[in-house]
């Protein structure tokens, strides 16, 4: 089952759910009309209104960092092409012996890091090329390190060499990193229990119409499960119809002008 589908029939459940809660809140609210002749029970506005805007925090803040999760992981896109290209134009300040070697070493690299990501969704594939990825890192540096110890070498171009190569590294990790950050699945679940909640006091709150309408019960069902399918897509952009597959671009041009 493909990962789109399954968040949609996540979602149509969340949806299915939060009209059977609703339900089971205006039964609820029925039942005590049937026992009390003076109506349901007053005073519980202030609580349903905390109960609300809790709700719209938890959303609010749930989205938020989706999205902010989202924007760094395209960034980091960005960043990565930027560290290769540089670690790659550096390599003109070493020995000519050694430049033909590496320039190679970096046209496989930066094939490499581009199939890292567009092979996601194969984690057989995935691993080997991650594992494809740190041998090239140590191969590169192997070389690299090992021309810039070479006596007569200026300090500077030293710095300069292994300075960009170090970025170049650790920016793997740090999208790696990024790929894996997610919020706990108790926020989820926390989200998925205060829709629920909020659907049974609509449905008690209209309990006392005399017949049932289910426009703001369904209309507030369908917003809620909309918003949860669009932060779930955005914690997923490789997966989901929200994707980052875009920004990748730049890799390839940064592979593209590596003659």
């Amino acid at each position: 089952m493909s990962f789109v589908l399954g968040l949609l029939l996540l979602v149509a459940a969340l949806f299915a759910l939060m009209l059977g809660a609703s339900e089971v809140g205006r039964r609820i609210g029925v039942a005590r009309l049937a026992r009390h002749s003076g109506g349901l029970a007053t005073g519980g506005g202030s609580a349903d209104a905390a109960t609300f805007a809790l709700l719209g925090l938890l959303i609010a803040f749930t989205f938020s960092g989706a999205a902010s999760r989202f924007q760094d992981r395209r960034d980091l896109i960005a960043d990565e092409a930027n560290a290769i290209g540089t670690a790659y134009l550096r390599v003109d300040m070493l020995p000519g012996d050694v430049q033909p070697p590496l320039r190679d070493l970096f046209r496989r690299y930066t094939d490499v890091r581009i199939a890292v990501y567009s092979q996601s969704l194969d984690d057989a594939a995935l691993e080997a090329r991650r594992m494809e990825t740190t041998q090239l890192q140590g191969e590169i540096w192997r070389i690299a390190a090992a021309a810039v110890l070479r006596e007569g070498t200026p300090t500077s171009t030293s710095a300069l060499v292994i300075g960009a190569l170090n970025t170049m590294i650790d920016i793997t990790t740090t999208r790696e990193m990024a790929t894996r950050s997610h919020p706990p699945p108790v926020v989820f679940l926390l989200l998925v229990g205060m829709s629920l909640v909020c659907s049974v006091l609509i449905g008690y709150g209209t309990s006392q119409n005399s017949e049932r309408s289910w426009l703001h019960t369904a209309v507030f069902a369908a917003i809620i499960s909309l918003t949860v399918y669009v932060i779930i897509d955005l914690e997923f952009p490789r997966v989901g119809l929200i994707r980052v597959d875009a920004a990748d671009e730049v890799l390839r041009q940064a592979r593209d002008v590596m003659l």
